[in-house]
């Protein structure tokens, strides 16, 4: 019988082949949600999707685009940012 704290959904259900020939269901966190711009709301590209333990085992240049505002702005929102920076 599962422990009752794999019965919800929080987990998701992998099926796993053990050395001896045996499918097992192991339970493992879900993967959080996608980054988004913190300006314009869309999904940032480049940013890996990983539980927080694998992230920090991540190079830095992995984690993030390396450009002004990588991982926080969109390329589109970054864009407007310098060019309102440049009219200044």
């Amino acid at each position: 019988m599962v422990e009752g704290r794999f019965k919800s959904r929080t987990f998701r259900r992998v099926k796993v082949k053990t050395p001896g020939a045996k499918v097992v269901t192991h339970y493992r966190k879900r993967k959080p949600k996608i980054a988004h711009c913190g300006e314009c709301g869309a999904e940032l590209k480049g940013i890996p999707r990983e539980r927080p333990y694998k992230m920090q085992n991540m190079p830095k240049t992995k984690k993030r685009p390396e450009r002004p505002y990588g991982g926080v702005l969109c390329s589109r929102c970054m864009r407007k940012k310098i060019k309102e920076q440049a009219r200044i």
